[in-house]
């Protein structure tokens, strides 16, 4: 194998050593970090208008991705794009060790010393793990990917195509790297006449199980959606509890049967997603009184396999008519026992059950006030904007409670909807051409180079985590987006996604990363030889084989 780890080594502490937390003056700094990197090569230098630095656009922040191409010595169209992120998350779990989250050998001597876990004694005791905030997610990722950018470049003969590297920023909140990008690069693409036939991601992986000995290479991605809830009670004095309905009740029925179910994880190829699980339940009363509160506000990660925005809506809106039944169920019979142990006589409650999503109320409320109610609606939806503070999660919130507003219905009710960033799945096919090709490149370079790993290298079929290969393909129809993006109330507001430009990109992406720990963690580190060695020959025998495998005549 040729040699990556000594210079991959080098740049991932290089590139720990440069703070990039999302949403800091870090993003934007790390960028020109890279961008100065590329240009001292002597292939940018004699090819500087193959070097880009584009900036985010729709954003709050001054922010850039980072973009190099090589290109073969003979005319090609195939390009393969290494797409990696720069930002991170924040330090504030590292305690005491804060100030030392982004000097990797400083932080390391301070663990040797303190009282650490059986495992992670274990690794450091190895000296085969480099520790720190971006370790494994995912600076060592984007350092293979400048080592393989600067092989070629220093190589170019070495392609049978085209070869451009891709850093982005904002992976960690928003997406507006990816986003972004995606446009310039379909801008790219046409004016440079390139066609993109892979995309190999390297963020980061760990094990699936305590244990594991595995390392694993994925080919397409879980998709992600974020189902919200805002739940409808009826206000009342805490001495008077059976005269209302506390929607934290109704809450609360809704995870108990949402949260951790195996009933709702998505399976294909075999494969099974991680059930959901609650990410917010709250209230939405801002101070104290004995008042029961209004509405409740609660939220769910979701991934799918196989499953359309469509399919996931009508799935839990039976859930949450379920959630609501039980809720009124539960407070009719414990009234009928207060009545009975107080002597109090029994006054039913005429409680009804109403589910509906955002855009059947939305609806609903545009054909009983016409033009008022939309224009309204948008003026108060751009006014939300000049609100920093909100972020997408609260603003979908303040959406649907103000369409509630102007229904005028009293509770108890759930509105069902859409509350983050859309993160698709992408599924690789062995019947698509374009995917077969890519899929067996991987193949083949992990057969190629398993004899010179000591771990397994298992190819499965979806990376587990949310990333940015969710960005350059959608496997979802017209249909299944259409039900999304009625039903988000951020949608084309304060969320700006381009699913025309995504579809136009459309290249089938896998994932080969880095191997470590604890990611978004304290103790978060990366393996150094397969990440460092290993990953960077497996995605260098991909290009080439990718490459190879297309007809150039």
């Amino acid at each position: 194998m040729r040699s990556w780890k000594e210079e991959t080594l080098a740049l991932t502490e290089e590139l720990i050593h440069h703070p990039s937390v999302n949403g800091t003056i870090g993003e934007r700094d790390i960028a020109y970090h890279i961008y100065e990197f590329f240009r001292k090569l002597p292939y940018f230098r004699e090819n500087p208008n193959q070097l880009y630095l584009w900036k985010t656009e729709g954003d709050d922040r001054e922010r850039y991705n980072v973009a190099a191409l090589v290109k073969s010595p003979q005319p090609r169209e195939e390009t393969v794009i290494l797409m990696g992120h720069i930002d991170t998350v924040g330090v504030e779990d590292y305690g005491k060790w804060k100030p030392l989250a982004f000097s990797p050998q400083d932080l390391l001597e301070q663990w040797k010393q303190a009282r650490l876990s059986d495992q992670v004694k274990s690794d450091l005791a190895t000296g085969e793990w480099l520790v720190g905030r971006g370790s494994v997610d995912m600076k060592s990722g984007v350092a293979a990917n400048m080592s393989l950018l600067r092989h070629f470049a220093d190589h170019p003969e070495e392609l049978e195509g085209n070869l451009l590297f891709l850093a982005t920023c904002d992976e960690e909140d928003n997406s507006h790297g990816i986003l972004s990008a995606v446009r310039e690069l379909n801008h790219l693409a046409s004016e440079s006449n390139l066609r993109y036939v892979g995309a190999i991601n390297t963020d980061y992986t760990s094990p699936q199980y305590k244990g594991d000995p595995s390392r694993y290479v994925y080919l397409g991605t879980v998709g992600k959606l974020l189902p919200a809830f805002f739940i409808v009670g009826e206000e009342t004095h805490a001495g008077q509890v059976f005269e209302g309905f506390d929607p934290n009740l109704i809450a609360a029925e809704l995870t108990d049967l949402i949260d951790y179910n195996p009933d709702f994880c998505d399976e294909m190829y075999g494969e099974l997603t991680m059930p959901p699980v609650s990410l917010k339940q709250t209230d939405l009363k801002d101070k104290y009184d004995v008042q029961t509160p209004f509405a409740a506000f609660t939220y769910y990660n979701f991934f799918v396999h196989r499953r359309s925005p469509k399919d996931v809506l009508h799935e839990l809106k039976g859930t949450a008519q379920k959630a609501l039944e039980n809720a009124i169920q539960m407070v009719t019979e414990r009234y009928q026992r207060f009545c009975t142990l107080s002597g109090s006589p029994y006054l039913p409650h005429p409680w009804t059950s109403t589910v509906m999503t955002y855009d059947e109320l939305y609806k609903a409320c545009a054909k009983k006030y016409g033009t008022e109610f939309t224009a309204a609606m948008r003026l108060y939806g751009m006014n939300l904007l000049n609100d920093e503070e909100l972020d997408l999660r609260q603003y979908c919130c303040r959406m649907v409670e103000e369409v509630w507003d102007w229904w005028g219905e009293k509770g108890p009710a759930i509105v069902l909807f859409f509350a983050s960033v859309y993160m698709p799945r992408v599924v690789l096919s062995e019947k698509e051409k374009q995917d077969q090709h890519l899929i067996q490149a991987v193949r083949d370079a992990v057969n190629d180079v398993q004899p010179h790993c000591e771990h397994p290298i298992q190819i499965r079929n979806f990376f587990p985590y949310i990333s940015d290969m969710s960005f350059v393909a959608i496997c979802d129809d017209d249909e299944g987006i259409d039900a999304l993006t009625r039903n988000m109330p951020a949608w084309g507001m304060k969320h700006q996604m381009d699913v025309d430009a995504i579809r136009q990109l459309d290249v089938p992406v896998v994932n080969i990363g880095p191997y470590g720990m604890d990611a978004h963690k304290q103790w978060e580190r990366v393996e150094i030889n397969y990440s460092m060695q290993v990953v960077p020959e497996v995605n260098y025998q991909v290009v080439r084989r990718l490459l190879a495998s297309w007809d150039h005549a």
